[in-house]
């Protein structure tokens, strides 16, 4: 059973809901860092996966919002904004959530009269992946699990 969903507000903007409050500061983080940015939720999504298959990171999470620490023991964040909220999750926790993130991200419908000027010809979400994988210069770690 999930312990977090998604849904839009009725301005198009990510909302959560949790099953346990200890999960409010990581859905506060997945819809204000991440937000509606599918290539930042790539970079999570590798991140989680490189620390939890011990691969070195190749970057610290960069932020404004939070001061985040991938690490094999877990998740640590914190909000640099609001005092106290922070928390400390495993990487079972954030893959999870991450996951369902990505998939909240890619069912929303892509805007019709947007233009996309790169790889106009595929999805929204395949576009950024090759964005994602020509950037980093390596195949996402998702790639073949994400859809």
């Amino acid at each position: 059973m999930a312990f977090i969903t998604f849904s839009l507000d009725e301005f198009r903007l990510p909302l959560f809901e949790v099953t346990d409050q200890r999960y409010r500061a990581l859905g506060a983080w997945l819809i204000t860092d991440i937000s509606v940015y599918q290539s930042v939720c790539l970079d999570a999504l590798a991140m989680v996966d490189d620390v939890s298959h011990g691969r070195p990171l190749e970057d610290e999470w960069d932020s404004d919002k939070y001061e985040v620490n991938f690490t094999a023991g877990g998740v640590e964040f914190r909000n640099e904004w609001v005092p106290g909220e922070g928390g400390r999750y495993s990487l079972d926790e954030v893959r999870e959530a991450v996951e369902a993130y990505w998939r909240f991200l890619v069912s929303r419908p892509e805007n019709p009269d947007l233009i996309r000027e790169y790889r106009p010809d595929l999805p929204g979400w395949q576009a950024e992946l090759v964005q994602w994988e020509e950037r980093w210069g390596r195949p996402h770690p998702y790639r073949g699990r994400l859809f």
